[in-house]
């Protein structure tokens, strides 16, 4: 069995883990970047500038051509893998100060406050629990 770049024995592109973090589907990642999207409104109704970050791994190898092919399997293959959206929140310096993510399971927000306690779970239902946590992180 011919191995390719970034897959091992046994494991095709669809199996393997990814390098830069979690995989999820179109839809779950559309439904993340809505909900941040409600945070990212309410936090600008407050004066606060935040990013949405969508990342997206794009892939494509292919057989060399001096190489023998398969009947049932192309020359070339591509992938495309939707990794969660994340909203970061600029501090007054330019920095990135604080990271909000969803919960791949639960849903929630996550809240990771740079130089802050753990990271915050906030449910679903109250993007204004995460605006007040930003809003109080800012003050200190």
């Amino acid at each position: 069995m011919r191995v390719t770049q970034g897959e091992t024995e046994g494991q095709s592109e669809n199996q393997r883990g990814d390098e830069c973090g979690e995989v999820i589907t179109d839809a779950t990642a559309e439904s993340q970047d809505r909900a941040l999207a409600v945070v990212q409104r309410l936090l600008t109704e407050h004066g606060i500038r935040a990013h949405r970050h969508n990342t997206i791994s794009l892939g494509l190898y292919g057989n060399h051509v001096d190489l023998p092919t398969w009947p049932n399997r192309p020359d070339s293959r591509t992938w495309v893998k939707r990794h969660p959206p994340e909203l970061a929140v600029i501090g007054p310096h330019g920095w990135r100060d604080i990271t909000v993510t969803m919960g791949s399971r639960s849903g929630c927000y996550l809240v990771s406050i740079r130089n802050g306690p753990d990271l915050q779970t906030v449910g679903r239902e109250q993007p204004e629990k995460v605006v007040d946590l930003i809003l109080a992180a800012r003050e200190t």
